[in-house]
């Protein structure tokens, strides 16, 4: 497979256009080939379980219609996001392996897990503990690849550089590389079960992700151009414009799958998806030195899977109460009186606000 980089065309030089062509090049394969994958999910039978009356009451019958949806459409994100970048990003860059290799790991992690509650016929898939220990060690494998690459660009040291955290009106720290490569894990690891648990509405992981992807896409481009790292006391390396390219990819992979994923969804991301952009954005908010910004920039992410740790927190500390009628909280909505698309364009339009906030704590830092 050649990559544009390769080709003898100086305009392909910029990485910014070669990000433009990544994301309108995943986006183009996402929406060409889903017709194709949902015919042959639904030829399969890979379809959604929905869980019984007996669990969560009042949401299966809100939910009980999109019994039998195709899942597993996480195929199409992750296959046109790999593909995509593999075609025009340069592919010797520390940043590009590293989300590379989380993304593929814990993309092929939930094509696993969605695929024994197809085959089972239950909500239930891996269990928790096993998804955990593989989301670390792809957290570690992630970071590990930055922290051991042989050599950084432009005399730059990458293991400097990735150790290095941005606190917003601080300035940058840096932890030793022991220390950060627990941290690092930590982040993809969060992150990856954040998006996971706000994959519960149609269109809802998706939208949220176009968002988020956008933002850190600007915050890629200024963290690798000195005049912008300098003015937003940002970490500087200028290999990270090259992450441009795989983040538009996620974003063009994402809008070509909200076409099919938005109300009445066609196709759910599944696992396979979730899990996969999850740990990805995890990874772009290392290779950015950007972790602490995504709990404003991924406040939707975030908020979600807080909702959850309250639930069960106050349920098992407080004898069976509950802080919220149903987590993730976007079921709380639901099951308050919002419509399925209500709750989608209010958390998307949240989510832009976010970005925003967090822009602005980078810009006045």
């Amino acid at each position: 497979m050649t990559s544009l980089i390769e080709l003898p065309m100086p305009f392909l030089a910029s990485p910014l256009t070669r990000a433009l062509l990544a994301g309108l090049l995943a986006f183009g394969l996402t929406v060409s080939f889903a017709p194709r994958v949902i015919r042959a999910l639904i030829s399969l039978k890979i379809g959604q379980p929905i869980r019984t009356a007996e669990e969560v009451h009042k949401l299966a019958e809100l939910h009980g219609a999109k019994a039998g949806t195709p899942t597993m459409g996480g195929v199409l994100i992750v296959g046109s996001m790999l593909v995509s970048t593999l075609l025009c990003a340069d592919l010797s860059n520390p940043f590009i392996i590293s989300c590379l290799l989380v993304t593929l790991i814990l993309g092929l992690l939930g094509f696993r897990d969605d695929y024994l509650k197809v085959a089972l016929k239950s909500s239930d898939g891996i269990s928790a503990r096993k998804k955990l220990i593989v989301q670390l060690i792809a957290g570690i494998v992630g970071v590990s690849c930055l922290l051991l690459f042989p050599s950084g660009t432009e005399r730059i040291d990458l293991c400097d550089f990735a150790t290095s955290i941005f606190i917003p009106f601080y300035g940058t720290i840096n932890l030793p590389w022991y220390i950060y490569l627990g941290f690092g894990a930590i982040v993809v690891l969060s992150a990856s079960n954040a998006v996971n648990l706000t994959d519960g509405l149609d269109g809802l992981a998706s939208g949220c992700s176009i968002i988020s992807g956008f933002t850190y896409a600007a915050i890629a481009y200024c963290c690798a151009t000195i005049g912008f790292a300098e003015q937003f006391h940002v970490p500087y390396h200028p290999g990270l414009s090259e992450l441009c390219v795989f983040i538009m990819s996620m974003v063009g992979g994402c809008l070509g799958f909200l076409w099919y994923n938005c109300y009445p969804a066609k196709v759910f991301m599944g696992d396979t998806g979730s899990l996969a952009l999850g740990g990805a954005f995890g990874m772009i908010a290392v290779c950015t030195g950007q972790e602490l910004l995504f709990i404003i920039i991924g406040g939707i992410f975030v908020m979600e899977a807080t909702s959850v740790v309250l639930q069960v927190g106050s349920y098992k500390l407080r004898g069976g109460k509950r802080i919220f009628r149903m987590a993730p909280i976007h079921h709380h909505f639901e099951l308050g009186g919002w419509k399925e698309t209500q709750v989608f364009v209010r958390f998307c339009m949240i989510a832009l606000l976010l970005s925003l906030l967090g822009l602005s704590l980078l810009i006045s830092a």
